[in-house]
């Protein structure tokens, strides 16, 4: 995907919460450090979410709550910390994507954001409308390449349908398109990146617009939908069951990872 933003303030519910989880551990006289060692996560993680700049998942409420024996009133925080239906988008996605385990997504149009070569983002990101000033879209390809470090990560699984006509068309030059396309090859290899190359004629579905699903440590999944004027972020379960069975069709109905590279390669030879 392909949403970057400016810092925006953190929801008020993060802040709140990460308050909460600070006094409870005080009040304890829980370590920071032990709190972190009991969660699994590194102490910065923690400091983070107690100063409201990360959203504190369930599994981080659950285990504070045992440990500093609030008797519940951390647990109750989880279900406040739900994106909104309309929320602070850009910034959530990119809470949700740093977070999750697993990303599957469908882009028919363009290579999808983690997937993009410096000079594809800023061919995509400066080619908005109104125009962007130069300096905002330095900023964000600058931010789209810190965030696909997230790829590094083998713990986490990417899946990826990608519609022909992103792969065949360029959106800036013939050389950078190749360029792009030798790129998802090289990222396809690795083991926990898959990636797949519907044709054409590969469903009607296919055409009704780019979106992708989320799933978090604790195993919640959050459907994301992009069009032309907007996008929308849900926990809705019947919007994530339609993404996800679309996803699956989708996936169905590419070629395999193998075949898809073999095509990838075809084209980029191509060019």
């Amino acid at each position: 995907m392909t949403s970057d933003t400016h810092t925006r303030p953190r929801p008020m519910a993060w802040q709140y919460c990460g308050e909460q989880i600070k006094l409870w551990r005080n009040l304890a006289g829980v370590s920071r450090e032990t709190l972190a060692r009991e969660a699994g996560y590194g102490s910065d993680m923690i400091a983070s979410v107690e100063q409201g700049r990360r959203r504190p998942v369930g599994h981080l409420l659950r285990v504070a709550d045992q440990l500093c024996g609030a008797k519940g009133l951390l647990r109750a925080a989880e279900k406040y910390l739900e994106p909104e239906p309309v929320p602070e988008l850009s910034q959530d996605y990119m809470q949700y994507e740093e977070e999750a385990i697993a990303i599957s997504s469908y882009q028919p149009m363009r290579i999808p954001g983690l997937l993009q070569t410096e000079e594809y983002a800023h061919a995509q990101i400066s080619g908005h409308w109104p125009p962007l000033v130069e300096a905002i879209v330095e900023e964000r390809v600058a931010n789209r390449r810190k965030r696909q470090a997230l790829l590094d990560d083998q713990t986490r699984v990417f899946n990826y349908v990608i519609g022909e006509p992103a792969l065949r068309f360029p959106i800036a030059s013939t050389e950078q398109h190749r360029r792009q396309l030798h790129h998802l090859l090289a990222v396809g290899e690795r083991r926990n990146v898959t990636i797949q190359a519907l044709r054409f004629s590969g469903a009607p579905t296919a055409h009704d617009g780019s979106f992708l699903l989320f799933e978090t440590p604790d195993h919640k999944r959050f459907a994301y939908e992009e069009g032309q004027l907007g996008a929308h972020l849900t926990a809705e379960p019947d919007r994530v069951s339609k993404a996800a069975q679309k996803l699956t069709l989708l996936a169905q109905l590419a070629m395999p990872p193998a075949e898809s590279a073999r095509f990838i390669k075809e084209l980029a030879d191509t060019q």
